[in-house]
């Protein structure tokens, strides 16, 4: 058996060649173990707070728009890293965890160098709760893996992996290894700290967004960095730059993903100020590349953290106005039909809304003396009120670090049926989850 047919990933676990570019690998099966939920009492909380994950470590989910709650909210999958105050490497593992929310359990499923700080280890839930997702190092690359919770059978397959199609059709994904020269900590670490893959100067037309379909593992780049670059109304005001894409999200039908592209401008991109986001959609076979805010600048205008509507047409997030104000904005994937959700409420943080466009959450932050807390809000778009639900710690990174990757961010994000969220915050210093019930307020 050759190279080519055995592989070890990154944590040695050995990987064996199926089919063309899908690798079985095999993985000890750790046992379950019981936990403790915790009640989070307070005079000041709306709704009940419960911390979820245990003190034997650090706990993150993954992002404000990638609900760890599994299809039928029995599970949540969350990821355990190694620690917190440094930078990873190559070599330092993260773990992969599924807890039972219904029996209080929690089991280790998987572990890999592919991780950071602020997306954990990317995982996410396929079409039901057999599937679980993430990144890991195969050979010198980082390529999405699939787990099944129930057997531990795990598939390593061709192409990198940053948003799942909910029907498990298929993921789309930026090279890991490109992301942290725009942005550490989302995602696969490098080998030498401070030393980071780098793209030529302009829009390539040969890297972007690769496609994986995880019937036939047939890898395809669908939308190149020039695709992307060529639909934006301007060229960056500068000679030298570069672009790179970021964060991909599959609306919840599949129909459509969305797209984060930068451009760092400069010779260096190491010596990069700015990153210039701006935000595309396209098909998942990578046809109709739409810009989204048309009528705003295209450099300088801000990331806003765009997330998808519900209903998969609409997208919105928070966005600086002509007259200097922050608001929460939503518009049509094509960039037509912008209007602002509220004249009233100061936009911010990481914005989802739920299905029938009446609630909006979000965190926001706010540094007291050498503390540090994260707070939920929830918006009433039709009353145009806004509740404080909880205050909880959060890690003031600031006079710590000299990076705010560190950072505690809450991320909060809605169970399926949007009657609970989750959110992260601190316990004795430690990133841990928190579940809020909102159920009594919306």
């Amino acid at each position: 058996m050759n190279r080519k047919e055995f592989l070890k990933t990154s944590a040695g676990f050995a990987a064996l060649m199926v089919a063309p570019g899908i690798w079985n690998i095999n993985i000890p099966q750790n046992k379950k173990r019981n936990l403790k939920f915790e009640n989070i009492f307070d005079k000041n909380f709306l709704a009940p707070v419960t911390r979820v994950t245990p003190d034997d470590g650090i706990y993150v989910h993954t992002y404000f728009d990638v609900t760890p709650f599994s299809p039928s909210q029995k599970y949540m999958a969350v990821s355990k890293l190694p620690f917190q105050d440094r930078m990873p490497v190559q070599g330092d593992l993260a773990e992969v965890c599924i807890i039972d929310l219904e029996n209080q359990n929690i089991k280790s499923v998987y572990k890999t160098k592919s991780w950071g700080y602020q997306t954990g280890t990317n995982v996410q839930w396929g079409a039901d709760d057999r599937h679980v997702y993430c990144n890991d190092k195969v050979g010198d690359t980082a390529v999405g893996i699939q787990i099944n919770i129930e057997t531990g059978e795990t598939k390593a397959f061709a192409g990198p992996m940053y948003s799942v199609a909910r029907n498990e059709s298929c993921y789309v994904g930026f090279p890991l290894e490109l992301f942290d020269i725009t942005q550490l900590g989302y995602g696969c670490p490098p080998e030498k700290l401070g030393v980071y893959k780098t793209l030529p100067l302009g829009a390539s037309k040969t890297e972007g967004i690769w496609r994986t379909d995880l019937k036939t593992n047939e890898k395809k780049l669908i939308v190149s960095l020039h695709d992307a670059a060529s639909v934006l109304p301007g060229i960056p005001p500068v000679e030298d730059y570069t672009f790179y894409f970021w964060h991909s999200k599959f609306n919840r039908q599949g129909t459509r993903v969305y797209q984060v592209l930068r451009c760092l401008f400069g010779k260096d991109p190491y010596k990069a100020k700015e990153r210039n986001p701006v935000n595309i959609t396209f098909k998942p076979d990578g046809t109709e590349i739409f810009y989204t805010t048309p009528n705003y600048p295209v450099w300088g205008s801000g990331g806003g953290h765009p997330n998808w509507h519900p209903n998969g047409e609409y997208l919105i997030r928070h966005l600086k106005l002509e007259d200097g104000r922050d608001r929460f904005v939503q518009f049509k994937y094509d960039g037509s039909e912008f209007f602002v959700l509220t004249e009233k409420i100061q936009g911010g943080g990481h914005p989802s809304i739920e299905e029938n466009s009446r609630y909006l959450i979000t965190d926001a932050q706010k540094i007291i003396g050498d503390t540090k807390n994260v707070s939920l809000r929830l918006i009433d778009l039709k009353a145009e009120q806004e509740m404080i639900v909880c205050t909880l710690p959060s890690i003031k990174w600031e006079g710590h670090f000299d990076d705010n990757v560190f950072r505690l961010d809450g991320h909060p994000v809605w169970s399926r049926d949007y009657k609970k969220v989750s959110l992260q915050a601190a316990h004795n210093g430690k990133r841990q989850l928190f579940v809020i019930d909102l159920s009594k307020l919306i």
